[in-house]
């Protein structure tokens, strides 16, 4: 580690925060209302210019909280211990990593083992935040909850100036228009976010998902839950475990006469490292009603829909289906803020007595650790294939 000094002569660790260059992305690490809580346990935060733009927070915000703005990438990543990031670093910034620095972000690690790889022969440490363990101890860092919760949320918007008709129900003296019918495949975090939204616009709302415990909280919120008939499927973590034989096949067949009456399908099926399990498939979208939208947020992991393409929004027959990949980014100022508090709290968890910890028994750097002392570790390793469709779980 890179040791500077502060005022009253103690190491200090410092923490650079670049501007994200992957096209699309606006998040920034780090906003300056994150910064209070790191500078008073003794981090330098220097982050390059222009870096929060994209998210409501010019260079001077930054200066005014504490931190150092610098233009010079090289300049800003020299000497330093931690680097923050939301997305990929690009090219140009893993060249001039230094031996033994720390990379912390959202980076997606079992899709990215060629960037992995390039970091290890650098040696950098990396830490890829979306393996954090679902235990209580690190809800307060868990960016996956944060983005997904964002992506429910502006995926029902996405859907409702997409539908040709109105989300609720009007009453007007040329007639009454019925409210449109939503169908939110997988309640976790995304999904649920997903049927709060379109309640409030004032749509019929239905929640598909195969593990009961989730059924309280989808008609807490206003939603019907479809009943799949099966008694548990839950792992341990959380997830939705795989579904086989007969089980599997009433899935299916609930779910068909469900998404053939609904007007827009949101589905959140998505395991962090794995591909999105193919709920909806092209059958089922012939049967739905043409003007009918399905809004897929597992579209970085493949879609939960078998039409979908990942990135963009297409139309089969009259069906429109969303595959954007970057909703937490359409809602940069906000999901910054989410983020940056996440990573804050995990920032405060791997800096202790003004070093970077590499304990790896402890149990969230254990299992967010892919790239340590030159070599993958961990989820670094190309995931197995599920032998099966799993079944739906949302994010």
């Amino acid at each position: 580690m890179t040791e500077a000094s502060d005022r009253t002569g103690s190491a200090t660790v410092r923490v650079a925060v670049p501007r994200e260059r992957q096209p699309g992305e606006l998040r920034v690490a780090l906003v300056p209302g994150a910064l209070r809580a790191l500078l008073a346990a003794g981090l330098r935060v220097t982050v390059e210019a222009g870096a929060g733009e994209g998210a409501g927070h010019p260079d001077a915000a930054y200066t005014e909280a504490g931190a150092t703005v610098v233009a010079d990438l090289k300049k800003l990543l020299a000497g330093a211990d931690v680097v923050l990031h939301v997305s990929l670093p690009s090219n140009e910034e893993v060249k001039q990593l230094a031996k033994g620095t720390t990379l912390v972000g959202l980076l997606r690690a079992a899709s990215n083992l060629a960037l992995l790889e390039r970091l290890a022969k650098r040696g950098v440490d990396v830490h890829s935040l979306e393996l954090l363990p679902r235990i209580s101890r690190a809800q307060e860092m868990d960016v996956l909850s944060s983005m997904a919760s964002a992506a429910g949320y502006h995926g029902v918007l996405m859907a409702a100036v997409r539908l040709p008709r109105f989300m609720p129900l009007l009453m007007t003296a040329a007639g009454t228009v019925r409210p449109a019918r939503v169908l939110v495949v997988g309640a976790g975090v995304a999904g649920l976010q997903a049927i709060a939204t379109a309640r409030r616009l004032g749509a019929v709302v239905e929640a598909f998902d195969v593990r009961p415990v989730v059924r309280e909280q989808v008609e807490s919120l206003g939603a019907r839950f479809v009943d799949v008939g099966v008694e548990a499927a839950e792992t341990g973590t959380g997830y939705a475990a795989q579904l086989s034989g007969e089980a599997e096949k009433r899935e299916r067949e609930i779910l068909s006469r469900h998404v053939a009456d609904a007007d827009c399908v949101i589905t959140t099926a998505l395991i962090a490292g794995r591909d999105a399990p193919r709920l909806i498939s092209a059958e089922m979208v012939a049967a739905m009603r043409p003007g009918s939208v399905i809004v897929d947020l597992a579209a970085e992991g493949g879609g939960n829909c078998a039409l979908t393409k990942p990135g963009e929004e297409v139309e089969v027959s009259g069906v429109r289906i969303c595959g954007q990949t970057d909703l937490a980014s359409r809602m940069a100022t906000d999901t910054s803020q989410l983020y940056a508090g996440n990573m804050a709290k995990f920032l405060l968890h791997l800096v202790r007595g003004g070093e970077v910890r590499h304990d790896l028994d402890d149990e969230i750097l254990g299992a967010t650790c892919v790239v340590q002392g030159g070599a993958l570790r961990g989820a670094a390793a190309p995931a197995p294939k599920p032998a099966a469709t799993p079944a739906a779980a949302g994010q």
